[in-house]
């Protein structure tokens, strides 16, 4: 039955988008069939339900959602599981900004109310994010969908949480931390976020007890922290101070005794090669400080504020105070000198605040023991980086990890599931909630930390899938295939589900692990609303469509390089998009009404032009798949790209109106056959990267392969014996004395609205019946007559010359062009580029371009290069042609 919709000459994507989502989702098209028995799964990198869609979560989904579509069209059990993130930190913000408008602070509506006030505003803004998702296409399965604080996966926090507690793999310490003074938490050492300030260094002298006129240099970038010494240090080998170990400093300001400690962590070679040690206030004085015994004085508390132990600079702000120090120390002569310096300062990567390392008691997690298998299950290649250079990356922190610091002090989150009792001290960890302590049946309270959000992320791939309670999805569906996710949260989340996976599930989390290139701007600068360049995905997909975004992104994606994206490569694939819908328009509306196919089965009664097309879209199929199985995106979107711009628009639809228009009723019936045939093809092949145009094009199709919608038809399977090396080549032939002869009609500027009478001599037999069996055609594409072929010709008069495949092509020029008026512009045009020419050699001869620049800008050169000498000795050869007259 001819269920087929006309289809309108202009697409209007706003319409389409809306209408196929909600068709494929009230249809349940997203949800695996489980039918299939080749399950294929992922789960989506929760976005923060704080969020809005920026150009990297719109590279993510379009990959996620390429490989989700491709593999449920391959008849796999497909599942793309989405949610959100509760985003402890984050969220907690954006809610105490709202207050603040009110005049109120978390404090005053205390912690039940206030939790109240998040979860309102979770839900306003939750489906928020879940309309950006699928405004660009994620065909998520949304009955799946989770959230990292609803009340399965807060079962499984607290399941995972217990156990590891009474394997002693948790624990309560007192270690120094990075705190966070806005965030008023703190924060694990991966969620600092390094970056270089400009400041000063401080040559501070401290003078020696034994010998008052005598003093210790310390060069220091943080004064204020002077109040918090307990010891001077300096390296053992260090012959300058040998005299002095065994003496007492006294620190300046406070007056207090210090003595000179020897530790090879000393590095001799930075400003005067001893060291303040400071243990409240800095990770590794604190350990230095463990090592020798020495006291903690905390100068600083948990607002960033100086704490009584300053003395008479209590109540002042860290930087406040290190001014106040510095002239106070001036006024002691106690400033050798101050010099420009600029280093490496941690900041909070939620809020930007610079962190403060303070002593604090806090829960962690002991990560040796767990790294270990995780370390192994990559070494072992059970778990795989695309990239495979991520893998370097991966090894080096869990080669280095140090216990991971959980527990926060803010209120939106998973709280500790640990209690005290108030009578006996007892403290136990519970999946409920106890109000007696199981030692001495007192009453107890609950720890009023707060779980780092990663810790509920990193259970994401099971705990989605209803772990601890072994459910259907649970055992079909882990470990996931792929991971896709961008660099940068390598250590927050995937080493860490690697390693609870492997603990809680005795298996890795998914095979793949796809790490997405950045995303920046044309020059190759990071996107960012503060430096202007940042390109807003939802904008751009309601002015150019979903499907040029995203067909955009995915063929910028190359393994192993950043995305340099412009305005110009969306529009250059909302172009793409219209050439596809006008093409389908022009094979549609050259089908009649009761037009039914015939079975393509016989080459020997097919064309050499729809030989060749069958045979390139075979290959064409073969290729494409191949680059999905791979994880190459941009090659994918590049194969079908060229075939259905370069060979199926361009070369195929160009010659089929011959026969559409002027061929018998059966060669108009067969070609018309191929081309539905072919395009249909297509649409199935362009159907993950660009879903919307695709599906309201193929419901616009006659004898739709049985199946209602293209988002569940099956994927094309390449068929060898349709491969055809011998129409390929003949017909490679056909184009290239069709490409030969537009390029000496462009370059010699002769009007479209001119035919040009040619002749053709031929150096071969079977290009000679191959070509004259399919003049019509030339003409037809190269806006020519052809007047003559023959053996051999030699050249005629008012002629100019060209040649390819052992075929000479001679050019009637009298009447059409001024020859002199010619030759002097193709010679400038010569020396123009060949100007080009000498001037890219320069730069590949100077050794510092190939060894300083980047490698995509030599590739890009190497390229440009090679199509610039072409087209000069292109262009010598017609200058000499015309010359010889």
């Amino acid at each position: 039955m001819n269920n087929r919709t006309p289809i309108p000459q202009v697409y209007d994507a706003s319409h389409t988008e809306t209408k196929w989502y909600e068709y494929w989702e009230k249809n349940g098209y997203f949800s695996p069939d489980p039918q299939h028995s080749n399950p294929f799964c992922m789960v989506i990198p929760p976005p923060n339900v704080t969020g809005f869609l920026h150009m990297g979560h719109a590279l993510n989904l379009t990959l996620h959602d390429i490989l989700t579509r491709y593999r449920r069209m391959k008849g796999d059990q497909t599942l793309w599981l989405p949610g959100t993130d509760h985003a402890g930190i984050a969220t907690q913000n954006v809610v105490e900004k709202q207050l603040a408008k009110e005049g109120l602070d978390r404090h005053q509506l205390g912690r039940e109310e206030f939790i109240q006030r998040v979860w309102q505003w979770k839900d306003q803004y939750h489906d928020r994010i879940v309309k950006q998702l699928k405004s660009m296409g994620a065909s998520c399965d949304w009955t799946r969908e989770r959230f990292t604080f609803d009340e399965g996966l807060s079962a499984a926090v607290k399941e995972v949480f217990v156990r590891l507690f009474d394997e002693g793999l948790i624990y309560r310490g007192e270690y120094i931390v990075n705190w966070c003074p806005r965030c008023e938490t703190a924060i694990s050492d991966i969620e600092v976020d390094y970056r270089d300030v400009p400041s000063f260094l401080y040559y501070v002298r401290y003078p020696i007890k034994e010998h008052p006129e005598q003093y210790l240099v310390v060069a220091t970038t943080r004064p204020e922290t002077i109040l918090g010494d307990v010891a001077l240090a300096v390296h053992p080998e260090d012959e300058r101070y040998r005299q002095v170990v065994n003496s007492t400093v006294i620190l300046p300001i406070i007056g207090r005794d210090m003595s000179i400690i020897q530790d090879e962590y000393v590095d001799p070679q930075f400003g005067t090669g001893v060291l303040k040690v400071t243990p409240a206030h800095d990770m590794n004085d604190f350990d230095l400080g463990k090592k020798h015994h020495l006291p903690v004085v905390a100068v600083i508390d948990p607002h960033g504020v100086m704490n009584e132990n300053a003395g008479i600079f209590a109540g002042m702000t860290r930087e406040q105070c290190r001014e106040a120090i510095v002239e106070k120390l001036k006024s002691l002569d106690l400033i050798e000198k101050i010099e420009e310096y600029s280093h490496s300062v941690g900041h909070c990567y939620r809020c930007n605040t610079q962190v403060e390392p303070l002593v604090s008691k806090q829960w962690f997690v002991k990560m040796k023991d767990l790294a270990q298998p995780a370390i192994q299950a990559v070494e072992e290649g059970r778990v795989e980086f695309i990239p495979e250079r991520w893998n370097k990356i991966y090894f080096e922190w869990m080669n280095n990890i140090r216990d991971w610091c959980i527990s926060r002090q803010i209120w939106w989150g998973h709280r500790v599931p640990v209690f005290y009792c108030q009578e006996c001290g007892h403290y136990f960890a519970d999946r409920g909630l106890p109000d007696h302590c199981p030692k001495c049946q007192g009453k107890v309270v609950q720890d009023e930390d707060v779980l780092d959000t990663w810790f509920s992320s990193a259970l994401w791939p099971f705990s989605t899938l209803g772990w601890p309670e072994t459910t259907p999805d649970l055992k079909t569906f882990y470990p996931t295939s792929v991971l896709i996710t961008a660099f940068d949260i390598i250590f927050f989340w995937v080493a860490r589900m690697i390693m609870m996976g492997l603990k809680f599930m005795q298996d890795v989390p998914f095979r793949k692990v796809y790490i997405t290139p950045l995303v920046r701007d044309a020059y190759g600068k990071k996107m960012s609303k503060s430096s202007g360049n940042a390109i807003d995905p939802l904008e751009v997909a309601r002015q150019l469509g979903s499907d040029s975004l995203r067909f955009a992104l995915a063929w910028l994606t190359v393994q192993g390089r950043d995305i340099h994206l412009s305005m110009e490569r969306i529009e250059a694939s909302r172009n793409f998009m219209n050439k596809i819908w006008n093409a389908s328009r022009f094979v549609l509306m050259n089908l009649e009404e009761d037009f039914v196919p015939v079975e393509l089965n016989n080459e020997a009664h097919l064309s050499l032009k729809d030989r060749w097309i069958i045979s390139r879209f075979q290959q064409t199929i073969e290729q494409a798949s191949l680059a999905l199985d791979d994880y190459r995106f941009g090659e994918y979107v590049q194969i079908i790209y060229d075939f259905i711009w370069g060979e199926f628009c361009d070369w195929y639809i160009e010659w089929s109106k011959k026969d559409l228009y002027q061929g018998s009723p059966e060669e108009k019936r067969k070609t018309q056959s191929v081309l539905v045939q072919v395009l249909s093809g297509i649409l199935q092949l362009l159907h993950p990267v660009a879903p919307f145009i695709t599906e309201e094009i193929w419901h616009s199709f006659p004898m739709r392969n049985d199946k209602d919608a293209l988002i569940i038809s099956d994927w094309p399977v390449s068929e060898k014996p349709w491969f055809n090396d011998q129409s390929e080549k003949a017909i490679g032939s056909i184009q290239n004395l069709i490409r030969e002869i537009r390029f000496l009609r462009a370059e010699l500027e002769i009007s479209p609205a001119e035919t040009c009478r040619v002749q053709l001599g031929f150096h071969q037999s079977d290009n000679r019946v191959i070509i004259e069996e399919h003049l019509g055609y030339i003409e037809q594409l190269a806006k020519c007559e052809i007047i003559k072929t023959d053996v051999e010709i030699s050249k005629p008069g008012g002629a100019v010359t060209g040649q390819v495949d052992g075929i000479d092509i001679f050019l009637m020029i009298e009447g059409l062009v001024d020859i002199k008026r010619e030759l002097q512009r193709l010679n400038k045009k010569h020396k123009v580029l060949s100007e080009d020419v000498e001037r890219i050699q320069k730069r590949f001869e100077k050794p510092d371009f190939l060894e300083k620049a980047p490698q995509e800008v030599i590739e890009k050169d190497q390229i440009r290069l090679e199509k610039l000498l072409s087209e000069a000795q292109r262009l010598q050869k017609l200058i000499e042609g015309i010359m010889n007259q």
